[in-house]
């Protein structure tokens, strides 16, 4: 049932806002294994395209704020996002939930630029800095088979709006430091979009063995940067392919 309804709750979300999707590399979407999705991330939108492009399959991490406002945490309900808990039972939370559901065959989405490009808006060709829990959450998770897939979204028409004052939404989060910052939080409406999916990252025993004493900050280091270097690449390239 969760698959089916993200999809349709995305696709329609996307036919009725009238944006055009073209997607690359579809070949190289994992098919009988489960995976960890990174993408990069500006808009709101960015969780309902990925969700359209693999087809219900992907569940995203979202913020906690998302949980709390009506409304959008209808919305993020039928989307299977999984919102996370507050700052101080975040992490061991994070990593309960998502590692549960990679063991049932279920993807896990996660933004690893966190909310700040959201906030701070950025340039179509801008990634920021990753952060590493989607490669400690690869490592840890006791899975024989596991696959970190690189998603790149490449915003070609795009519109800004300026919506709710940043600090309105302290009311929802009030110990979120995102959220202590004057202005508006500017919103992000995709035209027209390329999605182009990145080459895996498959978690070898190797990896495992290595996450280990002094290896560890290494291979997670690798890991992540194969990542950023991976969705940083192809969102440059995605910029400047137009379709017509």
């Amino acid at each position: 049932m969760f698959p089916k309804t993200s999809l349709l709750m995305s696709q329609s979300l996307l036919e009725i806002m009238g944006t055009k999707v073209f997607v690359y590399h579809r070949d190289r979407i994992p098919q009988e294994t489960p995976a960890i999705v990174i993408t990069n991330h500006r808009s709101a939108m960015d969780a309902f395209i990925t969700i359209a492009v693999l087809e219900g399959k992907v569940r995203f991490a979202c913020h906690h704020y998302m949980g709390q406002v009506p409304i959008m945490r209808e919305i993020v309900d039928l989307l299977g996002c999984f919102p996370l808990e507050k700052p101080q039972q975040r992490k061991q939370h994070f990593f309960k939930q998502a590692t549960n559901l990679l063991k049932v065959q279920q993807w896990v989405g996660i933004f690893p630029e966190g909310g700040e490009p959201m906030l701070n808006l950025t340039k179509p060709t801008e990634v920021g800095k990753f952060e590493r829990g989607f490669a400690h959450l690869a490592l840890r998770t006791p899975l024989p088979n596991l696959a970190i897939l690189p998603v790149a979204i490449a915003s070609v028409e795009e519109t800004i709006e300026q919506g709710l004052p940043i600090r309105f939404l302290r009311l929802f989060d009030p110990k979120e430091p995102l959220f202590d910052r004057s202005g508006l939080h500017p919103m992000v409406f995709y035209n027209r979009v390329n999605v182009a999916i990145g080459r895996p990252y498959w978690i070898t025993e190797k990896d495992k063995q290595q996450y280990r004493g002094k290896q560890a900050k290494k291979t997670i280091e690798e890991i992540t940067a194969y990542c950023q270097q991976e969705i940083s690449t192809l969102v440059t390239w995605g910029c400047n392919r137009y379709l017509t």
